[in-house]
């Protein structure tokens, strides 16, 4: 669903929706492929679950499932051969709307006269193929921050303009998941062109699908289907309630705006920044953030020019560098930004928190920094010091 689709002005589907065997996927694929989308979806790829362009269903992960811990990923086989039962992978949908490298420009010295030409490229319009609710949040969270202002980011509008989101709930949280407490999962919220629940039991495998818009109702009904069945819907429903009982992290009861808020001083941040490396990989595979700097190259002629544009990070040191030198110098103050930003002064920014609870940043953290853990350790400081402790 576009950007800027009204949610509310869709109409809303068939609760019951319709009921679809792995055929069913696989001509789904076909589908989007035949009306001109470039499919994205999982995949099993270097010894982890990546998103990546498929041509066929058959690229889907049947069979894998996934081992997370804090600083620890590993991909297990399944038996039962589900498609989805996986958690969120080292990637994000950032990585195809915000892509990490961007051209802007080029400049070429043409007879003494400087022609600048700017990056055009069509984007490709885009399928995504098993998006998780706190993904399908994440997305909506970017949309706020590169199209929602005064100032619209052209490369993310282009990307963004005409995707078609296919949602899976989730019925297998992972042990670093969190997405309860941060009110994004693990059923699917509004944003969905199509919406589906994996069910894989003694009836067989097939996916429980809804539309959420016109055009997601128009590729269903040219997949091959059958009206849903009490007993599917009562099982997918009942899988995702589940689910959401089986969350591998909580962040503590409290209004985190303003724990953050209330915590710059606690000595919780000297501990942190005692392990945290500053290297940014927090950032990387977080799905909302969005920090970017330039970068300007020439040839060794000096007549080709270009500017990219190349994702940042708040851990790196010259990321708030000034005339003076860095504001920032201190891995205790990097973190504490990062933290902060995320779960309190976004709301200041955007009106929501910037965190979607999918965990990717405590699995690919290299010295396992659990953020529900430090949320915690705050709120414990703030209750003793309420205390007079």
């Amino acid at each position: 669903m576009s950007a800027d689709t009204d949610v509310n002005a869709v109409p809303s589907p068939e609760p019951e929706g319709l009921v679809m065997g792995k055929d069913g996927m696989a001509a789904l694929v076909d589908v989007l492929v035949r009306r001109g989308f470039t499919v994205v979806g999982p995949t099993v790829r270097d010894g982890a679950i990546v998103l990546a362009e498929l041509l066929s269903a058959d690229e889907l992960p049947y069979g894998w499932g996934v081992e997370l811990e804090a600083g620890r990923y590993r991909l297990r086989e399944r038996s039962d051969g589900a498609a989805f039962a996986n958690a969120a992978g080292p990637q994000s949908w950032k990585s195809f709307l915000h892509p990490a490298r961007v051209r802007e420009w080029s400049a070429d010295r043409v007879e003494g006269e400087l022609v600048l030409t700017a990056d055009q490229a069509a984007p490709p319009r885009y399928a995504f193929l098993g998006v998780r609710p706190c993904d399908l949040r994440a997305i909506a969270i970017q949309d706020r921050v590169l199209t929602g202002g005064a100032y619209r980011d052209p490369t993310y509008a282009g990307r963004r303009s005409g995707a078609l989101l296919i949602v899976v709930e989730c019925t297998e949280p992972g042990a670093t998941c969190f997405c309860v407490s941060m009110g994004t999962g693990p059923a699917a919220g509004p944003g969905y062109d199509l919406v589906m629940t994996e069910v894989v039991d003694g009836d067989g495998h097939r996916f429980w699908v809804r539309s959420g818009s016109e055009e997601g109702a128009e590729i269903l009904a040219e997949v091959p289907a059958r009206l849903s069945d009490p007993e599917t819907r009562e099982t997918a429903r009942a899988a995702v309630t589940a689910a959401a009982d089986r969350m591998g992290r909580t962040m503590p009861e409290a209004d985190l705006r303003e724990l953050m808020a209330g915590t710059l001083d606690a000595p919780r941040w000297d501990d942190v920044a005692g392990r945290c490396l500053t290297c940014g990989n927090c950032t990387m595979v977080c799905p909302t953030c969005f920090c970017t700097t330039t970068e300007d190259v020439t040839d060794l002629t000096g007549d080709h020019a270009e500017r990219w544009r190349l994702w940042d990070s708040c851990f790196d040191l010259d990321f708030s560098h000034l005339h003076g030198g860095p504001v920032r110098a201190s891995a205790r103050s990097r973190y504490r930004q990062w933290m902060t930003h995320k779960l309190g002064t976004w709301y200041d920014q955007f009106g929501s928190s910037g965190c979607v609870g999918c965990g990717r940043c405590i699995v690919w953290c290299p010295v396992g920094i659990d953020i529900t853990e430090e949320a915690a350790a705050l709120h414990d400081w703030t209750a003793a010091e309420s205390k007079g402790g």
